[in-house]
């Protein structure tokens, strides 16, 4: 979700609670029905083709006979699914949920829950453009389906034409649900899941913001607020959008979720955009770990946020291997909103919001200080989550010229430029240090004065890690590197549906705004994603994420390791294999595949009973015969391992997708106490697709390292193919 929304809807979730539950006799708990998800297995008789009539028929049969008596002869599903799981959504009282749970061919039943939401410069940072770029080399995502669970779009906006569009793949089967209003080669569908029974309008801004990170088409003059002025675009902007809305501005419910899921595998999406995430569960406990592992059986490639809980460690939403967790990095832009003091010191802050200076303003710290017409107010973001927007608005309301708002001190060096309603400037926390000392102990009356320079590119260092971006280990899978990667998710400029600043701004029909979270890069990676099954249409989605991955670059543009928010070097924890690189992701050389049957051995390794794994990947009975392997030994494109175990030996796969005749050769970095060695150490390959196999040893003193990073790298001409490794 958008870092402005992300603590707010914390406390929106008990309201929805409160609103969604139905209680019919109110001073009785165990007669309150709420919605609740049945997860079960195939009827006996069960094949794709199966009618769905049929399969609701089978459904019923799971309900209690209470649930049909003379006042509910048909007791209404909320939805039934059958393509990211097999089950059925309804409202349901305690005894009905015991009932059903005893019953054979039940696996689970979920009570559902409210999961939070978690650009024009951003293809030029990228590599991507169309002028002598990589789009030109590459392509920009033509013929592939890019689909988004999120908040509904503004299909109005001009990010969604379809000039130089082709039409959609013949295997769409998608529908459009505007109403009146039609889609186009562009926008080819779109569909609601959220209660009300509304069309997928955007009445957020999220999913419109998503839809065109990931794929909007060429904009001229996109700014915001006469800011970051350029050529809007997405990463793929010749790929074809469908928008389910699961989501509203109070978040999103499990069971809409799953049914998202279930119409865009059987729409016949190919990339799923998914920034939405809720707290670290178990994946047999995780519905939409069920419904992404049936959307990758299927072929389809999923983006995941990495959640908006950073910088402590263990914060990660979206573990399961089989999705792209996606953190969030800076880019080389700021919207410089320079603090000058009485005193002659300045600090560089940023606002999308640029009038005329403020010069010499009196100067007030807090709201609380008294009288603040006519001053500049300095103000701390406080604990409750309030946005820089919020409270500018409080401050132009008490009559405030001005506003300088304090970063907190999680944030680090990361500054955030937000279109504010009245002069102000966004300074991170060690500035504004400076400033609150000065403005509550100045021996004189204290003045600060605000002054706009514009947009700046090239800034450094970029990419730096964004402090809210949620960092590994994984909790639900620690022996798993997350997140992934990582990708453009601070003050990104992307299409907007409503007027943003001020109030008496000039309407703009080309409506833009600058937001921040992990919400914005997973959308990123989805468009790269899409361009890469565009050149590679039969790759699946493990191939995919292994080019992303192991194409990844770990320095900022200075050659200097990618530093975190403190500007300190930035674990691995923090930006997985490295930041994206599109250009290279096309052509990876060496890719680290991965089926459906590995996946299942994985979980059988992570000490999954039979049942919980039938959950997760709809085989019964996979554990069974004693069949399963560790997380290290998953052929995954990095390694991590826990350091109490000393050492580590595992194979991997790779396969060659890069020049027919090529023999790569081994370079290992790992630092001083670690002992690593690759056999063989030389790969060398006579024709495209050929598999090899290789065997990594490590081995390390556990009572000296507690933790160390490194990597390996296959070598050959221009090709460099990266595995991180991180002992933990």
């Amino acid at each position: 979700m958008d870092l402005n929304l992300r603590l707010p809807l914390a406390m929106l979730v008990l309201v929805g609670l409160l609103v969604y539950t139905t209680p019919t006799h109110a001073n009785s708990e165990i007669s309150i029905r709420r919605t609740y998800i049945v997860r079960v297995r195939p009827p006996p008789n069960f094949s794709p083709d199966m009618s769905s009539s049929n399969l609701e028929t089978w459904y019923r049969s799971f309900l209690p006979p209470s649930s049909m008596s003379a006042s509910r002869p048909h007791t209404p599903f909320i939805y039934t699914y059958r393509e990211a799981i097999l089950g059925f959504a309804v409202n349901l009282t305690k005894v009905e949920v015991e009932y059903i749970t005893k019953r054979d061919g039940v696996l689970n039943v979920y009570e559902d829950y409210l999961i939070p939401l978690l650009t024009t410069h951003t293809p030029d940072f990228l590599g991507l453009r169309s002028n002598g770029g990589a789009w030109n080399s590459i392509g920009m995502g033509e013929g592939s389906i890019i689909g988004l669970l999120d908040t509904g779009i503004d299909m109005s906006h001009p990010s969604f034409h379809d000039d130089g569009m082709k039409p959609p793949p013949a295997k769409w089967r998608g529908s459009c649900d505007f109403g009146d209003a039609k889609c186009n080669k562009k926008l080819i569908g779109g569909r609601s899941f959220s209660r009300g029974h509304v069309p997928p309008v955007d009445n957020a801004g999220h999913g419109t913001h998503t839809a065109s990170t990931a794929a909007g088409q060429f904009v001229e003059g996109a700014s915001v607020l006469g800011n970051g002025n350029g050529t809007a675009a997405g990463m793929a902007p010749h790929a074809h959008l469908a928008m389910y809305r699961v989501c509203s501005e109070f978040g999103c419910w499990n069971s809409d979720i799953v049914a998202g899921l279930d119409a865009a595998i059987s729409d016949g999406v190919d990339i799923l955009s998914i920034s939405l995430g809720g707290r670290s569960r178990p994946f047999h406990r995780q519905l939409m770990a069920t419904g992404t592992f049936s959307a990758m059986r299927k072929g389809i490639f999923v983006s995941c946020s990495a959640g908006n809980s950073g910088p402590s460690s263990g914060t990660l939403s979206n573990e399961e291997p089989w999705v792209l967790t996606v953190g969030a990095s800076t880019m080389d832009r700021q919207m410089k909103a320079i603090v000058k003091l009485g005193d002659g010191r300045s600090f560089v802050g940023e606002s999308a919001y640029q009038p005329s200076n403020l010069v010499s303003f009196p100067l007030a710290y807090t709201l609380d200080s008294g009288n603040v017409k006519g001053k500049v107010v300095a103000c701390d973001l406080d604990g409750s989550g309030s946005s820089g927007i919020r409270i500018g608005k409080t401050v132009q309301e008490a009559g405030g010229a001005g506003m300088i708002v304090f970063g907190k001190q999680v944030s680090g060096h990361n500054t955030f430029a937000e279109p504010h309603v009245l002069p102000a400037s966004y300074v991170n926390p060690i500035d504004a240090a400076v400033i609150r000392e000065y403005a509550k102990n100045s021996s004189s009356k204290p003045t600060a004065s605000i002054v706009y320079e514009g947009t700046s590119l090239g800034t450094t260092p970029a990419p730096v890690v964004a402090f809210f971006s949620s960092r590994g280990p994984s909790t639900a899978s620690p022996g798993v590197l997350k997140p992934d990667i990582i990708g453009p998710g601070v003050n990104v400029i992307a299409a907007w549906p409503f007027k943003v600043g001020p109030p008496r701004t000039s309407a703009n029909s080309m409506k833009f705004n600058s937001i921040s979270g992990t919400s914005m890069s997973a959308p990123h990676l989805s468009g790269i994603a899409a361009i890469i099954k565009s050149v590679h249409p039969d790759w699946s989605p493990a191939a995919i994420k292994s080019a992303i991955m192991t194409t990844a670059y770990t320095v900022d543009g200075n050659k200097k390791p990618i530093l975190d928010e403190k500007f300190s070097p930035a674990g691995h924890f923090s930006i997985g294999a490295g930041h994206v690189n599109p250009s290279r992701a096309i052509n990876p050389g060496l890719i680290y595949d991965t089926d459906e049957e590995q996946y299942v051995l994985y979980l059988c390794g992570l000490g999954y009973t039979d049942s919980e794994v039938e959950t997760v990947t709809h085989q019964k009975d996979a554990c069974r015969k004693g069949r399963k392997i560790t997380e290290a030994e998953l052929n995954y494109p990095s390694i991590a391992v826990n350091a109490k175990l000393g050492k580590l030996v595992v194979n991997r796969t790779v396969t060659n997708v890069g020049e027919a005749s090529s023999t790569y050769t081994v370079d290992i970095a790992m630092p001083k106490g670690v002992t690593a060695s690759i056999s063989p150490n030389k790969l060398e390959f006579t024709k495209a697709k050929e598999v090899k196999t290789f065997v990594v040893s490590l081995s390390w003193d556990a009572n000296e390292i507690k933790h160390a990073e490194g990597s390996f790298t296959w070598l050959f001409g221009k090709q460099a193919v990266r595995s991180p490794i991180v002992i933990f």
